[in-house]
């Protein structure tokens, strides 16, 4: 035998609502109340908790050259995961197709980087438009290797996509080393 309950708010001792439904949202406690949750709160992915996704990270598969002065998109084509198939690791881009607000890194090592007083930085682009820089400026005389990190939060709707660009000026073609400690960069989608 099945036993229904058929009720459109639930009120306590004093007449304040601690359960009500309008309109098919249902609201639990009141303004100021504190909700406890004993056991698992499950749901369909939406809505409380759901996931970070779409979410992707790619690193530098090979060393590559920038030109001094020069803007030049930064080639990551080995994925490391790719949650939803949204890096196109051909054009080194990622379009999520899912509006939000995402959490967007970088870093990248410049090899045997040069003189004192050089800078070198990292660009988030977003539908081919600059929209976050990152600078960092060289401090020694003698070569060495540079690190330049950026990190943002972009809001994209459906059709956007956003890529990654490096500059310096150090007075020549300086080389971005390869691979997963030095190179990478990824985006993920931040629950709101």
């Amino acid at each position: 035998m099945t036993s229904i309950i058929k009720v459109q708010d639930i009120q306590n001792a004093t007449g304040d609502n601690i359960i009500k439904e309008a309109s098919n949202t249902i609201t639990i406690g009141a303004s100021g109340d504190t909700t406890n949750i004993v056991g698992t709160l499950q749901n369909n992915g939406a809505g409380v908790g759901g996931t970070n996704t779409p979410a992707f990270m790619a690193n530098l598969a090979s060393g590559q050259s920038i030109s001094d002065g020069a803007s030049t998109k930064v080639n990551m084509s080995t994925e490391i995961f790719d949650t939803d198939s949204k890096y196109d690791n051909s054009n080194y881009r990622f379009t999520p197709t899912v509006a939000g607000k995402y959490f967007v890194y970088a870093q990248i090592m410049l090899t045997a980087y040069g003189a004192d007083g050089t800078a070198a930085g990292l660009q988030i682009k977003k539908n081919g438009s600059t929209i976050h820089e990152s600078y960092e400026r060289s401090a020694q005389n003698n070569n060495f290797d540079f690190y330049i990190h950026i990190s943002a939060t972009v809001v994209l709707d459906d059709d956007d996509y956003i890529e990654i660009f490096a500059l310096q000026s150090s007075g020549s073609s300086k080389t971005i080393y390869q691979g997963s400690l030095y190179s990478f960069w990824g985006a993920y989608k931040i629950l709101t």
